[in-house]
């Protein structure tokens, strides 16, 4: 049995994301998972992802990677926190309010991304993610993002 993504459970409303929407045909597809108590999504990036830096990795998908994927990791520590299974209804989803990213070090291409994220704080419908970005267990880049819930009822608004 292969274990569902965090995005995986995200309604068809929702999957139309660029970082993590199962339905954008151009999108990045990215999938996030538990892997104890972080959460673990696993990148490659393509030739076309490079910035200004020939052979490394642009700053702004660094930023969608971490936005994308603390959004899917305050999703699934709802459910967690509530003690209930991660396609239980009502469906959530998390929009970003604030998103910090500190590049401590350049990101090759060539190699697999890994972002681990850290839920600092679950408040209503305000969760905390803090996370980091490696490439073969060096830290790349750090953030931390302030994702709030949100209904399916307010995309129509």
């Amino acid at each position: 049995m292969t274990m569902k993504a965090f995005q995986d459970y995200y309604s068809d409303n929702f999957a139309s994301c660029f970082g993590c929407g199962r339905l954008n045909e151009h999108g990045l597809h990215i999938k996030s998972y538990w892997d104890g108590e972080e959460s673990v999504c696993r990148f490659q990036p393509e030739h076309y992802h490079t910035g200004g830096f020939p052979g490394n990795v642009y700053g702004g998908l660094i930023a969608s990677l971490m936005d994308c994927h603390g959004a899917g990791t305050a999703y699934a520590a709802t459910y967690l926190n509530k003690g209930s299974k991660t396609d239980s209804d009502p469906p959530s989803r998390y929009v970003t309010a604030a998103l910090h990213v500190d590049y401590l070090a350049p990101t090759p291409m060539n190699e697999t991304l890994e972002l681990r994220g850290k839920v600092k704080e679950i408040r209503g419908r305000k969760v905390i993610v803090s996370m980091t970005l490696s490439v073969k267990e060096k830290v790349c880049a750090r953030g931390e993002v302030v994702m709030v819930q949100i209904s399916e009822d307010s995309l129509s608004k």
